[in-house]
């Protein structure tokens, strides 16, 4: 009978020739798993997202989420992420994204922040700005900000008692709330065809100041007719005879006066404005707002303060009532 073949003395085979080596069973680090999964973003948002999970400061927040939008843009858009004015910057009107990239946008953030985001809540992030401020929020475990409201063209021409072609808004977003909270930013391009143009001045059309002016207390006039105001104590007697928020009428809002206004760009045909404008204080019948517009990163007018007077609409007669028959 053969004697048995001792196997465990023997020495280890080696492997077939041209076949890879097997890789060390390491376990995936925190670190590494961070790395990877912003491996296409910049050193810069891969540290700050370090220095985040290290101390969870909110501070490091704004470079993380700058710098992840950052790789789902595309070159040519990416300039505007390093502008002076970053926080006006529009998702879909200046970056380009759609709702599928803006998905991956979320996903990652959500991965590298450790925060969940439901869908509903990114209808009204629409700008660099909106999503700063909701996610400081949702970190911070403060409630999100009242969104703001985007109005369309057609819905400002049928709320605003100004009409084209004296109307100087294409878009808007209203944001209610108590003085220092409210405010409104609006887009206008300048087509060259507006009437004015015509004679300021000959073969060299420029935007007056006035009317960027005009503007500015065009885009205020919206702010209040939308609801941006904050509500006002009723008096006694409405109190008694009404249950409701009393309309600001349209027809009794007027420019009284401005202060401290300052050009700084020159205007011309095919120039994007962008509005701005914030409320600094308000009691009937008067509203003080501060604004500004801005061509790109360029300064173009700041007022410091400007003033519209504003009256409440006749509140509506009660239906008599009929007398039961005898």
């Amino acid at each position: 009978m053969s004697e048995q073949a001792n196997t465990t003395d023997q020495p280890p085979v080696p492997p077939a020739a041209g076949a890879a080596p097997q890789p060390s069973e390491t376990p995936e680090t925190p670190e590494t798993t961070l790395r990877n999964s912003l491996k296409r973003c910049s050193p810069a948002t891969v540290d700050a997202a370090l220095q985040f999970r290290a101390t969870r400061n909110p501070t490091h927040v704004p470079p993380i989420i700058i710098g992840i939008i950052e790789r789902y843009t595309e070159p040519d858009h990416r300039p505007k992420l390093h502008a002076e004015n970053i926080d006006d910057v529009r998702l879909i009107e200046d970056l380009g994204i759609d709702s599928l990239t803006m998905m991956e946008i979320v996903i990652l953030v959500e991965e590298v922040l450790q925060v969940q985001i439901r869908n509903e809540e990114l209808r009204d992030l629409r700008t660099i700005g909106d999503i700063k401020l909701f996610v400081d929020c949702k970190l911070r475990g403060l409630p999100p900000p009242k969104p703001a409201r985007y109005t369309p063209y057609e819905e400002i021409v049928a709320l605003m008692p100004i009409q084209p072609p004296f109307l100087f808004l294409n878009d808007a977003k209203i944001t209610p709330g108590a003085p220092g909270v409210a405010s409104a930013e609006a887009n206008y391009k300048i087509t060259g065809a507006e009437f004015f143009l015509q004679g300021h001045f000959k073969d060299n059309p420029i935007m007056p100041a006035s009317m960027m002016l005009e503007s500015l207390g065009q885009l205020a006039v919206l702010a209040i007719v939308a609801g941006a105001l904050p509500p006002e104590p009723a008096s006694e007697n409405e109190k008694q005879t009404t249950t409701t928020t009393r309309a600001i009428d349209p027809k009794t809002i007027y420019f009284t006066s401005s202060d401290g206004v300052r050009c700084h760009r020159v205007c011309k045909p095919g120039d994007l404005l962008h509005l701005a404008v914030k409320l600094k204080r308000a009691k009937m019948p008067l509203a003080t707002f501060e604004g500004s517009i801005r061509v790109g990163p360029e300064k173009a007018v700041i007022a410091e303060e400007f003033t519209l007077t504003y009256g409440y609409a006749a509140a509506a007669e009660p239906a008599p009532v009929a007398s039961a028959s005898a």
